[in-house]
């Protein structure tokens, strides 16, 4: 018996067992590719493309209702900027509300965190999306803006005047991305498109009526009111250099609608379940 055993060992070319190597992890997804795909999606369905669509259409109906409703004297590239400026600031929060709601309400959001993992990451990337689609949209805003002018000023027979300052615009820009950041926060916290649609407009509509309201029957909420209301804030950068205090103002209301609401609305995404 142990004859045979030793003779098998020694004919056994059986390569002797290894073992086995040990898979390296995959490279993250590069953030740019998540920029990318976050952009698209916010294109893909048909509501998404219509909105997308009407930053260009509302830009131009508004320029021409500038151009013929307007007195001749009044045909100013402010004028023209200022008219664009209130619509956007409908539309953009809009597609900012949809940029993050979307994912709960068409249940794709299980995906998009199984491929992503980084709930962050994601975040930032439709973060940055908001912002980068916000300046796009105030592009084209102030661009359908400087053809109103042209036109306008070309049928009434007056020279064109272009007297948008520089930091007027940036005060424009600087109100549209707060009010683009409000609807980024109430869908962060809401996670409901219709929900997050209806308190944007409770905040960019009732509430100034309300603010306004108590403000002509109690003197304290009249000279303080823009120390907690943010609208109220916000009324210097759409027709005045603001003052100091005035700025000081805009940061605390900020600080309270903006800044917080989207610190607790990011924690509520990255922790919230998926289903």
């Amino acid at each position: 018996m142990s004859t045979t055993t030793a003779t098998d060992s020694a004919t056994d070319t059986r390569p002797a067992p290894t073992r086995p190597q040990q898979r390296t992890a995959p490279a993250p997804i590069p953030f740019t590719r998540i920029l990318g795909v976050e952009f698209q999606k916010m294109f893909d369905t048909r509501a998404g493309l219509w909105l997308m669509a009407s930053v260009v259409i509302v830009s131009l109906l508004t320029t021409a209702g500038v151009i013929v409703f307007a007195d001749a004297e009044d045909l100013t590239y402010e004028t023209f900027g200022t008219a664009v400026g209130i619509p956007m600031s409908v539309v953009l929060p809009i597609i900012a509300i949809l940029a993050v709601t979307s994912e709960w309400s068409q249940r794709t959001a299980l995906t998009t965190f199984t491929l992503v993992p980084s709930r962050g990451r994601v975040i930032a990337a439709k973060l940055v999306d908001i912002l980068v689609i916000g300046l796009a949209g105030m592009g084209i805003a102030m661009g359908a803006g400087a053809v109103g002018n042209v036109v306008g000023t070309a049928i009434a027979g007056e020279d064109p005047v272009w007297n948008l300052e520089t930091q007027v615009f940036g005060q424009l820009l600087l109100a549209m991305i707060i009010t683009m950041l409000v609807g980024f926060a109430l869908a962060a916290l809401f996670r409901s498109t219709p929900a997050a649609i209806v308190g944007y407009f409770v905040w960019g509509m009732v509430l100034p009526g309300i603010s306004g309201a108590l403000a002509g029957v109690n003197q304290w909420w009249f000279d303080n009111a823009a120390w907690f209301e943010l609208n109220t804030a916000m009324f210097p950068l759409y027709d005045q250099v603001p003052t100091g205090e005035q700025w000081a103002q805009l940061g605390v209301t900020t600080l309270i609608w903006v800044v917080l609401p989207c610190l607790v609305g990011t924690r509520l995404l990255l922790r919230s379940e998926v289903k």
